[in-house]
């Protein structure tokens, strides 16, 4: 990318910044984790910022690490919490949510890596964490990053479980060919996917990278406890849902341990869970997605 398409670039994500906090009266993400920490990233001195749910379990607990929507662009770090709070409180798991780096001033491998970094250092807390029972979660770009940490090579340590929601899993699809399984859907406009798109992947990179595309990862790459949570009026539901099935028919060993579940919400678009009224549709399809999440960590 010229150094021309980058300001430009730049501009744009600062005006689709600047749109959605007016639409939420530029107003603050108001978060109230347990704590706040530090994760110490590959490039130091840099840290990696994270919000803290503990549980209430005793000893070293199972660990959820959580990443947020975003596009890779938008600053959403903290929208996740009813999530995260609801799953310490509810499970044995604490959650730690991840606020990786956003593109264009950081594309990819920038998030990517943070997400790497901040799994890596929760599998390094043996006093404080249950290792055998790591999960990743996301939402989103972040379910795009939690279904890659999912995915790692066989050397790397083995996730317990993933969650992802509404996750975008193929960029090298143009956004044009996507659309949603509900005509009467609002999916997200196609000029500003491709934005996002862009925005990430900049350089020679392939898109079909799993680490960019993971509905091109190997299927036995995943854990045995997969939640794929899609909505029918969001252009991203079927690529998803096919990385379900195809994460859902890989070979089976017989013993019973596989939770491959993949769910689409009628009458949802993408991100519904955040805008959710009281008694209203999508409030019924959040607390149903929630609870599969809880089902699927206990």
């Amino acid at each position: 990318m010229s150094l021309l398409h980058y300001f430009l670039y730049k501009i744009l994500a600062a005006l689709v910044r600047t749109t959605v906090s007016l639409r939420r009266g530029f107003r603050p993400l108001r978060t109230t984790p347990d704590a706040t920490i530090r994760i110490p990233s590959r490039e130091l001195p840099r840290t990696i910022k994270a919000h803290l749910y503990r549980s209430t379990a005793t000893g070293p607990s199972p660990v959820l690490v959580n990443f947020h929507g975003s596009g890779f662009v938008l600053p959403m770090h903290g929208s996740d919490e009813e999530f995260c709070r609801l799953i310490s409180r509810q499970t044995a798991y604490t959650v730690v949510d991840v606020q990786y780096r956003l593109a264009p001033e950081h594309p990819f491998p920038a998030a990517y890596h943070d997400a790497e970094d901040a799994v890596r250092w929760v599998f390094q807390q043996r006093q404080q964490f249950d290792r055998s029972r790591v999960a990743v979660s996301g939402f989103s770009a972040g379910g795009n990053l939690a279904l890659g940490m999912s995915s790692l090579p066989p050397k790397a340590p083995p996730i317990h479980a993933t969650v992802a929601f509404y996750p975008v899993v193929d960029l090298a699809t143009s956004p044009g060919a996507k659309f949603a399984p509900d005509p009467k859907g609002r999916p997200l406009p196609k000029w500003l996917m491709r934005f996002f798109d862009r925005c990430y992947v900049r350089g020679p990179f392939d898109t079909r990278d799993p680490r960019i595309s993971p509905f091109y990862a190997e299927a036995q790459g995943f854990p045995r406890r997969v939640l794929i949570v899609t909505a029918a009026g969001d252009s991203l539901a079927e690529e998803a849902e096919a990385l379900g099935r195809k994460i859902r028919e890989r070979v089976e060993d017989g013993d019973g341990k596989n939770r491959v579940v993949v769910q689409r919400m009628q009458g949802c678009n993408h991100g519904w869970d955040k805008e959710a009224g009281p008694g209203s549709v999508g409030e019924d399809a959040k607390d149903k997605a929630y609870a599969m999440a809880v089902a699927l960590l206990t």
